[in-house]
């Protein structure tokens, strides 16, 4: 049986999950510059940078929250290497053909890469869900979204001055509706992959 032992940067992470400013003034001024550096030095310009750092500390933050995300590693090399590989994938995007770019001033433990894929990944399958959600239509949003934060269907009946086998039965069948639209994306089958 294996233990894991959480890094002492994880302070960063529970400042993120808490919204906590002095944590991420703190990240920005610690971690950013070299990110920075590197996209402009890859092809990419200061917006861009921070675009990436943006989204990356969103996608940490998601799965803080969501996850309970325990940083085995240090800070500075997990965030390091995701904004790289979102770099990376967001060149390969625009110039449609692989990118690779040496990188021989990082080295890369295996307990970073496999935060990264697995923070990465749960990013990817939050935005395919947040996708087709907005494709369903009003009264599903609405349902879903009560019955996400409302503890009983009862309390999300009464909310919606509906009947509870009316808010039973059409949280089913939007489920399942969201449940096929994310199932038949092609987002979806190459996160299978």
């Amino acid at each position: 049986m294996t233990f894991k032992i959480v890094h002492q940067d994880q302070i960063y992470i529970e400042g993120l999950a808490n919204n906590n400013s002095e944590v991420i003034a703190r990240i920005y001024k610690k971690f950013a510059p070299k990110v920075t550096y590197y996209i402009k030095s890859n092809s990419g310009s200061e917006d861009q940078a921070q675009d990436v750092i943006q989204e990356v500390l969103i996608a940490m933050y998601n799965q803080a929250k969501t996850k309970g995300l325990e940083l085995t590693c240090p800070f500075d090399a997990y965030f390091f290497l995701l904004c790289k590989r979102r770099w990376l994938n967001e060149l390969k995007k625009s110039s449609n053909r692989e990118v690779t770019i040496a990188d021989e001033n990082v080295s890369i433990d295996k307990d970073v890469e496999k935060l990264a894929i697995e923070t990465e990944e749960q990013d990817e399958r939050q935005s395919l869900f947040d996708e087709m959600f907005q494709k369903l239509g009003e009264k599903c949003q609405e349902v879903l979204k009560l019955s996400f934060v409302t503890k009983t269907m009862e309390e999300v009946a009464s909310k919606m001055k509906v009947t509870y086998a009316y808010v039973r039965k059409k949280k089913s069948i939007c489920t399942g509706q969201l449940t096929q639209m994310i199932q038949a994306s092609n987002r979806y089958k190459s996160l299978k992959k």
